[in-house]
């Protein structure tokens, strides 16, 4: 990963001492610094109303809730050996300096500040834990100190069947007695918490009068004691309930080393009728979608899993993963490829989060890198579907490979690429996709049609480039984004004035996305690995003129850090240890 982040301005303010050479430990940051860097996640009240829930299914939300709190616990233990053990010392420290330090420390679930670089925050020691001066690439998946080419040496000796435990999402390395390394199921390394993630689910389950959610809950409570989350992720797929709840390990993003082991993450939601009812016209035009994508025709897939769920929800509660440095707006689970090429994915767009991003973040952004005649184009519904069509296009495209003559998918072949190529994968398909549908007319009920309709869809997910760019390069999606518009500036789709704004050429737009749609797909149907990481060492970085419109946006928040009203009082606070006090 340094040879990614090496190149990258870092987006941090001023006074942050995180911003010198990354071959050298920075002074820690003073309790000034520390509360000027959680100002750039602007505090929001996230509220959803539960009005309407029938008796039972409230009883079952605060069960999730609770549920939740755990997964915090398990998702601190994944990402760092000494998390809880600091967490615990910080918990201690009742200091300005501490209170700071404790309260950024929640913010990033670790000591690493996400957006500038997962650097540290912290000295290199406190209270006798060391502390490494960046994010360890493995987190706590694999043993400390074992490198790359070791791992991957073990991996590749193993009998098939092993080697792909070894590599599969639910799994640790552990270093054995006998010094070598061993493959160890989650259901095992986690047991305790897992023990009472069952139980809190069973009672959810129990209370709730709907029968999907039940079967769901049962299932998943099922498959956290017995490693085999295959059955509870088809149920997930078929949840229609008011609650609508995900629970378990599914992103990789925190494996950067190899990009193969899931992070436990949360999301306690209430389905939006109204908004979900909306999107239901995409499912209509999913195999159409697929069979004209800018992609060799042989690498198609001629036939597409039956109509995956879309679903709009109003989030109550996140953790884990899913409360973590900059916030998830909509996700498309599983990753699973087995559930994927038999049915698609689901995706879920959390509304009142992208509200809250569009008005704190999106708007400010607007007025600094738009010309004024294009601020006006800048538009909320645009903003909401690219999104949805970003998590659309996960479920298109490659999803198996084939490597010396065996079945793959692009997640192993492209390893620790391959999070950045498939986000930026469905971001420039997602545009793509929404052009298509647009001259078809099949948006018109939406997002219109016509010059004006596609000035406001290109000039926002031109604002919106930045508003993910200001986030700094460590994020597999900034890191996708700056290969997007870099690439685009290249072949003049978007173009810079010199001065820190950028517009876009209405004319050359379209064919420059196709252009760099086919280099994404077509990586991932090959799995060609170093054409992956040239593409990457060629465009993830930050380019004088990027740079002057970042420069201008010091003063916006990069995100937003959401207060959850609504589960406070549905769930008082009970930490699920101790330590965990915010």
């Amino acid at each position: 990963m340094k040879n990614i982040i090496a190149p990258v301005v870092l987006l941090a303010a001023a006074c942050l001492a995180h911003a010198a050479d990354t071959a050298t430990p920075a002074a820690p940051a003073t309790a000034a610094d520390l509360n000027a860097m959680a100002k750039r996640f602007a505090p929001v009240d996230l509220s959803a109303d539960t009005s309407k829930l029938s008796a039972g299914d409230r009883v079952a939300i605060g069960k999730l809730i609770d549920a939740a709190k755990i997964v915090d616990t398990l998702q601190l233990r994944q990402r760092w050996s000494g998390n809880e053990a600091l967490a615990a010392a910080l918990q201690r420290d009742t200091t300005p300096l501490g209170k700071a330090r404790r309260d950024y420390f929640w913010l990033n679930k670790g000591p690493w500040s996400i957006i500038d670089g997962n650097r540290s925050f912290m000295p290199a020691e406190y209270e006798g834990i060391k502390i490494p001066l960046e994010k360890p690439a493995g987190a706590n998946f694999y043993p400390e100190g074992a490198s790359k080419a070791a791992l991957e040496s073990w991996m590749n000796g193993l009998p098939a069947a092993d080697r792909e435990q070894a590599q599969w999402f639910f799994t640790t390395i552990r270093g054995g007695k006998d010094g070598k390394f061993k493959i160890v199921k989650y259901a095992d390394e986690y047991r305790p918490e897992l023990e009472r993630l069952s139980k809190l689910l069973k009672e959810a389950a129990k209370a709730t009068d709907n029968a999907s959610l039940k079967k769901f809950l049962n299932l998943r409570a099922d498959a956290f004691l017995s490693n085999d989350y295959l059955a509870s992720d088809f149920a997930w797929m078929d949840l229609d309930s008011p609650v609508d709840v995900t629970i378990g390990p599914y992103e990789t993003y925190n494996d950067e080393l190899f990009g193969y082991k899931a992070a436990f993450e949360a999301y306690v939601n209430v389905r939006d009728a109204k908004e979900t009812a909306k999107l239901n016209f995409f499912g209509q035009h999913m195999q159409e979608l697929e069979n004209n994508l800018p992609l060799d025709a042989r690498y198609r897939n001629p036939k597409v899993g039956a109509i995956a769920p879309m679903v709009v929800v109003n989030q109550v509660y996140g953790a884990g993963d899913g409360n973590m440095g900059v916030q998830t707006a909509a996700y498309n689970l599983p990753n699973d490829e087995r559930i994927i090429r038999q049915r698609g994915s689901k995706r879920v767009m959390l509304k009142n989060v992208q509200e809250a991003k569009f008005d704190a973040t999106l708007l400010p952004i607007s007025k600094l890198v738009l010309r004024p005649a294009d601020q006006k184009d800048l538009d909320f519904d645009s903003f909401f579907t690219h999104i949805l069509a970003h998590e659309i296009m996960h479920g298109l495209g490659p999803h198996a490979t084939t490597r010396d003559g065996k079945p793959s998918t692009p997640r192993q072949d492209l390893k620790d690429a391959y999070s950045t190529i498939e986000e930026a994968k469905a971001d420039v398909t997602g545009l793509w996709a929404l052009a298509y549908m647009m001259e078809k007319g099949q948006l018109k009920n939406s997002l219109g049609q016509g010059a004006a309709a596609e000035r406001k869809l290109y000039n926002t997910f031109l604002a919106s480039a930045f508003r993910t760019l200001h986030f700094g390069l460590t994020d597999s999606h900034a890191r996708g984004m700056a290969i997007q518009v870099n690439y685009l500036l290249d072949k003049g789709g978007f173009v810079s004035h010199g001065d820190g704004t950028f517009s876009v050429d209405l004319a050359r737009i379209k064919s420059a996305v196709a252009d760099l749609d086919r280099e994404f797909l077509t990586i991932e149907a090959t799995g060609d690995y170093p054409r992956a990481q040239a593409l990457m060492k060629r465009y993830v970085v930050i380019r004088p003129d990027v740079q002057k419109a970042l420069d201008k946006m010091k003063a916006v928040p990069n995100d937003i850090r959401p207060a959850f009203v609504t589960a406070a009082k549905l769930a008082p606070a009970k930490p699920p240890l101790k330590w965990i006090v915010r």
